[in-house]
């Protein structure tokens, strides 16, 4: 078990960036509980500001309307300077976001084979991008697209293939201690 960091040092920022189903959402919630910090996910966020699912905000606004709303929700989480994030894997699309996600003090890339990230993600059917006739084809042409703009953005990569989303958090932790 990995011990939390010191209360002097409850300042800490932490944002999770990468494709969806990559673990995000699991592997933040574990690391806001160990590091007893508070727990943020962008796109619920936006559900709860917009009374209204992803899927729902994509067939009314289409995707320019959804990034909108999203550059707005981060705007007001980075505003905390104690908080675990997990963000939409998209949300690295948009220039202004990169930069709001640049001032964090420990972006962490979540990365995993693509064939394991169809696997997670083909039964759910709330993720408006991959509504297609070939989902492998489009998370393919998602990462190559987005990989260089996370890596842009992270100050740490971690890969999630083979480990849980506890060995995730523990090794996210092991390396704030480094820095």
């Amino acid at each position: 078990m990995i011990n939390a960091l010191a209360p002097s040092d409850r300042s800490l920022l932490i944002v999770l960036v990468g494709p969806m189903g990559v673990g995000k959402s699991t592997v933040g919630r574990l690391l806001s509980k160990l590091l007893t910090l508070p727990f943020y996910d962008s796109d619920r966020e936006i559900e709860e500001r917009a009374g209204a699912n992803i899927s729902w905000i994509f067939d009314k606004e289409g995707e320019q309307g959804f990034r909108e709303r999203e550059t707005s929700v981060l705007t007001d989480l980075m505003k905390n300077t104690s908080m675990v994030l997990a963000t939409g894997g998209g949300i690295v699309v948009r220039r202004e976001n990169r930069k709001l996600l640049k001032q964090a003090d420990n972006v962490c890339y979540l990365t995993a084979n693509p064939t394991l990230l169809v696997e997670r993600t083909k039964k759910n059917n709330k993720r408006p991008l991959l509504q297609v006739d070939n989902p492998n084809d489009k998370i393919l042409s998602l990462l190559q697209e987005r990989d260089p703009l996370y890596r842009e953005v992270a100050t740490l990569t971690v890969a999630t293939d083979a480990h849980s989303a506890r060995k995730t958090a523990q090794e996210i932790i092991r390396n704030l201690h480094s820095q």
